[in-house]
């Protein structure tokens, strides 16, 4: 409560009550109103500048940096995802395809390699996530290299399964007289002794008898290089280049139906069994080169025998008697 003060009257000889002006007393209520409201601006100025209060701007941003991390978080899930599903696409490359078509397999080193040099995330510096940013670009970076390695190898694998299709169909893989045509295999590869001399020398090939005219078929795919009778003691007969090393001889055919240079595919008829040449009967003598060395022809009837089949032409292959040519 406000004191009351008062005042001597000498000429009514008492005490007055003073009254205040109203002038002062505005004035007084003026001061007083301006003081609270530059209080009051000063303290809701102080306190929007601490941590206590946060302005509608501030708490917009706050919760765009919660969105990003979020994204940051759902993004890491996904690169995981990424990268166990790569890593899994690496491992068969290395232990399924690259080993089947005997390439070298890529070094996991090499894969997962980062980037040396200079500081590549200088620019992604100085920020409250930084480190966040930079992981992730880090890892996207990493995932990136690994997906053109593992595309690069694809590539190449790809190559190596078109060169290894090649390679299946060239060689000779099957018998070049159908078994249902044969009267019988008359000599197999080996020591045998020739039927002119009588003499015991070596059978660089395998003949398989047969009624005259019977087809004879190129075991691979590949290239007539000769169709003539211009050759010692073969008669008619073809050559064919398959490519890979791989060649092979069709001699004293009653004719040929195909000329040098045309191109054949397995199972193609190329002539038809005669006894021309140095030849004692109706027969195909058949020999196989490898890197410009006869080989045993037993080894490539795979594609066209049984097991069973195989065993007993095996067996008649193995005896040594009398060649003829």
């Amino acid at each position: 409560m406000a004191k009351v003060k008062y005042y001597y009257d000498s000429d009514t000889l008492s005490y007055r009550r003073i009254e205040p002006k109203k002038r002062k007393k505005f004035l007084k209520i003026l001061f007083f109103l301006l003081g609270a409201f530059l209080f009051g601006n000063l303290g809701l100025i102080v306190l929007l500048n601490t941590s206590l209060v946060n302005t509608p701007k501030e708490l917009s941003q706050a919760r765009e940096l919660k969105n990003y991390e979020l994204q940051f978080q759902l993004l890491n899930k996904k690169m995981a995802q990424i990268e166990d599903v790569l890593a899994n696409i690496e491992e068969r490359d290395n232990n399924v395809y690259r080993l089947y078509f005997e390439a070298d397999p890529i070094p996991n080193e090499q894969r997962t390699a980062g980037f040396g040099g200079v500081n590549r995330y200088k620019d992604l510096e100085g920020y409250n996530n930084s480190d966040l940013i930079i992981g992730a670009t880090q890892r996207l970076e990493k995932l990136q290299k690994r997906l053109v390695i593992q595309s690069k190898s694809l590539d190449e694998i790809t190559d190596l399964a078109e060169e290894k299709a090649k390679l299946l169909s060239a060689i000779p893989a099957i018998q070049p007289v159908r078994n249902k045509d044969l009267k019988r295999m008359a000599s197999g590869y080996g020591w045998r002794s020739d039927p002119f001399t009588k003499v015991r020398k070596f059978h660089y090939g395998m003949d398989f008898t047969a009624p005259r005219g019977t087809p004879i078929y190129a075991t691979g795919d590949g290239k007539v290089i000769r169709a003539d009778n211009r050759a010692t003691g073969f008669g008619e007969h073809v050559r064919i280049d398959h490519g890979f090393g791989y060649k092979t001889i069709y001699a004293h055919m009653s004719k040929y139906n195909v000329r040098k240079g045309q191109r054949v595919k397995r199972g193609d008829i190329i002539g038809y069994v005669g006894s021309t040449g140095r030849s004692q009967a109706p027969h195909l003598h058949y020999e196989v080169w490898k890197d410009k060395k006869r080989i045993n022809p037993i080894n490539f009837y795979y594609g066209s025998l049984s097991a069973a089949e195989f065993e007993a032409l095996l067996k008649a292959a193995s005896q040594e008697n009398q060649s003829l040519d």
